[in-house]
């Protein structure tokens, strides 16, 4: 099936991707493979299998790496196999796991949130702005609607403070109504966890989601509106003076961002018509224009025209389209 490489469908079944290769060079695809037919000279016996695993569940050393034990036995001038064959016979025990009284790791979810229209998903998080004193820096509070990628809030302070955060999002709800309902994502800082921001959340009917803790790429969305922050033409060559001066420098970027930025993932619309429901309009047009000059000059298209369209969803931290075990084995085929 289209999409599948051949090292990942080789993975999923088992084989080597030269076996493939070989496969397909036969009229018949008969699988020829005959597999070792003598056992290798440095092959652990039963009963060296069962020595390690015994070791490794003693007492003294079951709450021990393979590494560990190894260095110990060495030191005892005792040597019963390497720490690759302690672990490869612990992975066939189904053994290789957390050992000891330590609480075991727990794997957590991956925080995915569908959006299909404005102010249903939102994210937000904050950034340093440089000022001409070294070691002090503005921060900028930004809220940005995933859907439609447009700023719906931002405020620049001297401090990080979840009392500012939580005053910012009631002059959002003042100034966008009801918020009852919408997703408000972040990652783990201390103001975006903070007493008074879960509170005012609540307040206002905002449901919280966060980040996995030391994930970096769970809040994209925030992070690509700071790249584009930061790397635009416009950008100042000199730390801010003062407060109010970065405030200015900000409040510019937010009317460019939203009402000239063409952006790439809406199809270069710019937030504003997108969030504010003329996007369609606008693309319907854009494919008019296009239809019309192909007929105008068709021996210029080759293909149909540009299909001129945004995505209905918009999605944060959606897996990567996976292939089902079933197709990538077809794709062999």
């Amino acid at each position: 099936m289209a999409g599948s490489t051949l090292e990942g469908a080789a993975k999923e079944i088992g084989v080597d991707p030269r076996t493939v290769q070989r496969w397909k060079k036969r009229p018949d695809g008969d699988d020829r493979r005959c597999g070792p037919r003598t056992k290798p000279d440095n092959a652990l016996t039963r009963a060296e299998k069962e020595k390690i695993l015994l070791v490794a569940n003693s007492a003294e050393f079951r709450d021990k790496s393979p590494h560990q034990i190894v260095a110990i036995l060495a030191d005892r001038g005792e040597y019963i196999a390497s720490e690759s064959s302690f672990y490869r016979v612990l992975r066939e025990a189904k053994q290789l796991a957390h050992r000891g009284r330590a609480r075991p790791r727990t794997p957590r979810p991956v925080p995915v949130h569908t959006a299909t229209g404005p102010q249903q998903l939102v994210s937000w998080d904050i950034t340093y702005l440089p000022t001409v004193i070294r070691g002090k820096y503005f921060f900028l509070y930004l809220f940005l609607d995933v859907w439609s990628r447009k700023i719906v809030g931002w405020e620049v302070h001297e401090s990080e403070d979840d009392t500012l955060a939580a005053g910012l999002l009631a002059r959002m709800a003042t100034m966008l109504g009801s918020l009852l309902g919408l997703v408000l994502h972040a990652d783990n800082g201390g103001p975006m966890r903070g007493a008074m921001m879960l509170a005012k959340m609540q307040q206002l009917g905002v449901m919280p989601s966060f980040s996995r803790p030391r994930v970096s790429n769970d809040n994209p969305f925030s992070e690509a509106a700071f790249r584009t922050l930061k790397y635009v033409p416009f950008w100042p060559d000199r730390p801010f003076a003062s407060l109010e001066a970065a405030r200015a420098w900000v409040e510019h970027f937010v009317a460019w961002y939203n009402e000239e930025h063409r952006h790439s993932a809406l199809d270069y619309l710019t937030p504003s018509e997108r969030h504010e429901g003329r996007g369609d309009a606008i693309l319907e047009n854009r494919r008019t224009v296009y239809e019309l000059a192909r007929r105008a000059r068709p021996a210029r298209w080759s293909r149909g025209i540009r299909r001129w369209r945004a995505d209905a969803e918009v999605s944060l931290n959606r897996p990567r389209a996976g292939r089902r075990k079933e197709d990538q084995v077809a794709a062999l085929t």
